[in-house]
């Protein structure tokens, strides 16, 4: 049954009456479609508690599309904390239509352009809610007080954004996200069971620890073959082997691009080098790109750094993330055994705490929880929900185990077949994908 306050329509009976289009530069355009019965949002968006802004977006393949600015709390539990600006996308199909909220894990700039649509989105022709993540882009308090950084604020802001746009999107509801999004679906299910009525949550990892453990022996043994495995370990310590020759190169590059190490470049080095296994199977390289035997050292720092670009490890002015997978996300290890002649540093153990966090977040203690809620929850209930995974994506090694999902009706595990961190709906087997659409399908109809 529909609930809430439902658009007033216009119904548009004569030629040259604008309709709810925009053009580049977000002037309305003028009507190609004088018969189009359209919902002006803007007005609704205005008066919801907390709106600070609305902007015209070029709509693209929806009637409307909209950049909204709401003020949230820092802290849901203390009023006293004060609040942030939090900007969240909203295209709208039509008020008939399910809507699907991406609970997006980083910054939503993507989500502005006006070609941009969801996949689920696109399949089903639905609304569309894209929420940016806390802490990211413009959705950062000023100033940035890292005790606010929380898996109970963040979800609390997606649960205070679904309440609002209830009246305006009354259909069922999908949350799906990718990667850091696809835990944030997980997290969102989990503490907010009844906002979502169907989650896709894709390639998305629920860590214990800062440093895992379970990482390292998924890349040592279970991604590509063994002879595969062993030409991307073969060129790792080749590009050690061959650091004298390359290191000047890898200086020049760093500098070029203005890169900041909070360690020695030659550690940064030895990072890169670390990194590059699980970098190669997380994105799907293909051993064929391998630098040949007789390549000089440009060669070999060209493919590594095209693989594993050593910004990821300098000071950035957005570490969010990285405070996150410290506090409650948890991250990965590096197994530094097979390299260990060649390394200039004797362990990897604390990586992220020493070379990724700012100064005023080394502090942080992680916190199992929220990995235990997660597991909680799928373990006790059968929600609809498929979570999507890639079978060589080292954050595979984290996924939810497979034993929650036996015996379950709903609850859906799926893997593609040699698939990396890029696996989609859109890109399954032809068989798997017909699966999975039949039962979103199936479940938007019940």
């Amino acid at each position: 049954m529909k609930k809430g306050v439902f658009l007033l329509l216009f119904l548009i009976l004569a030629t040259g009456v604008p309709r709810a289009g925009f053009g580049q530069t977000g002037i309305r355009a003028e009507a190609d479609d004088p018969g189009l019965t359209i919902v002006n949002l803007d007005p609704e968006l205005r008066r919801m508690n907390g709106v600070v802004s609305v902007e015209y977006l070029d709509p693209g393949p929806f009637r409307e599309k909209y950049l909204v600015e709401v003020t949230q709390p820092l802290d849901y539990s203390d009023p006293e904390a004060g609040t942030f600006v939090q900007r969240f996308v909203v295209g709208y199909a039509g008020k008939d239509a399910p809507t699907v909220i991406v609970t997006e894990g980083y910054r939503a700039d993507y989500a502005l352009k006006p070609e941009y649509r969801e996949e689920i989105s696109a399949r089903f022709g639905t609304n569309l809610v894209v929420v940016e993540h806390r802490y990211f882009a413009g959705s950062t308090p000023s100033p940035r007080n890292w005790d606010y950084l929380t898996v109970a604020a963040s979800m609390n802001d997606l649960h205070r954004i679904r309440t609002m746009l209830a009246p305006l999107y009354p259909e069922k509801w999908i949350a799906t996200g990718i990667s850091k999004g696809g835990t944030t679906t997980l997290m969102y299910k989990t503490y907010f069971p009844d906002d979502t009525d169907i989650c896709v949550p894709y390639v998305g990892p629920v860590c214990f620890g800062v440093e895992d453990g379970r990482h390292e022996p998924f890349i040592a043994s279970r991604c590509g073959t063994p002879e595969q495995r062993e030409k991307v370990r073969t060129f790792q310590i080749r590009a050690l082997r061959e650091r004298e020759a390359i290191r000047p190169l890898f200086e020049a590059y760093c500098r070029e691009k203005g890169l900041k190490f909070r360690i020695p470049t030659d550690e940064a080095y030895d990072y890169c080098v670390l990194e590059y296994s699980f970098a190669f199977w997380q994105w799907g390289v293909s051993p064929e790109d391998l630098p040949a035997e007789d390549a000089s050292p440009k060669a070999v720092l060209d493919h590594l750094v095209k693989v594993v670009g050593p910004d990821y490890f300098a000071v950035n002015d957005e570490p969010s993330f990285f405070v996150q997978a410290a506090r409650e996300l948890g991250y990965y290890g590096y197994d530094v055994r097979p390299f260990r002649e060649w390394l200039t540093i004797g362990s990897a153990r604390g990586y992220l705490r020493r070379i990724m966090l700012p100064e005023d977040a080394k502090g942080i203690r992680f916190s199992r929880r929220v990995g235990r809620d997660v597991y909680r929850y799928l373990r006790r209930n059968d929600p609809k929900m498929i979570c999507i995974y890639g079978e060589y994506d080292p954050w595979s090694a984290v996924a939810p185990d497979a034993s929650l999902f036996e015996g379950k009706k709903n609850l859906q595990l799926v893997v593609k077949p040699g698939g990396s961190h890029r696996t989609r709906i859109g890109n399954l087997p032809e068989g798997m994908q017909e699966k999975v659409w039949d039962r979103l399908s199936r479940w938007l109809n019940e």
